[in-house]
């Protein structure tokens, strides 16, 4: 769960970068603008980041409606196994997924992902979870975030192999998995996903 104040700032900087769109009069666009930097700074510090790497998160400011961003997982087993990527940002393991594209599904964005990140083809079988990143032990992200994790099935007999954005690949158990790049996975996620393929009738997870 992230911290309050972070969620705090992170509402204002929303709000703000909406009334930037929606002002009417100059005079309160300048104020919406201004409030907009603030928030950035906010998010720098909290972050110990420079104002430049918070400023680069944000390319909509004025643009409609401040809305969470959509990031897809998608959760390919095989016996008690999960397949993970690891990706070359960080050198740390995720489910694959990531941005869930404009104009795609969220079913046909996932298998994309996988296919550009694990090589395989797979089968989108069902939604199990959409989580608000904010709610949940992810590393903390200037940006909001709402998650949507799918259960998937390889169609083809493509051994796993890393893409353009990843550097490995590979089978693990729920017992010995690699140090999960938090910010996209955690072991939750993970345990979610075998106990959704075990009980096919159990509800989709939300917040």
């Amino acid at each position: 769960m992230e911290p309050d104040f972070l969620t705090w700032v992170k509402r204002a900087q929303a709000l703000s970068a909406t009334g930037v769109h929606f002002a009417a009069s100059d005079f309160d666009r300048e104020r919406y603008e201004e409030l907009v930097v603030l928030t950035h700074r906010m998010l720098a510090r909290l972050g110990d980041v420079p104002l430049s790497s918070v400023n680069g998160l944000f390319n909509d400011i004025g643009q409609g409606y401040a809305t969470p961003k959509v990031d897809v997982r998608g959760a390919v087993l095989r016996g008690n196994e999960i397949l993970l990527v690891r990706e070359k940002l960080d050198g740390l393991w995720t489910m694959p997924g990531g941005y869930a594209d404009v104009g795609i599904s969220g079913a046909a964005n996932v298998a994309k992902e996988i296919s550009e990140e694990a090589c395989i083809d797979v089968r989108v079988t069902r939604l199990f979870a959409v989580l608000h990143k904010a709610r949940h032990e992810y590393a903390a992200d200037a940006r909001d975030f709402y998650k949507m994790f799918f259960l998937c099935e390889q169609t083809d007999d493509a051994v796993p192999a890393p893409g353009a954005e990843t550097s490995d690949v590979g089978w693990f158990t729920q017992d010995a998995l690699p140090p999960l790049s938090t910010g996209r996975t955690i072991a939750a996620n993970i345990a979610d996903a075998f106990e959704y393929a075990a009980v096919p009738v159990r509800p989709t997870r939300f917040d």
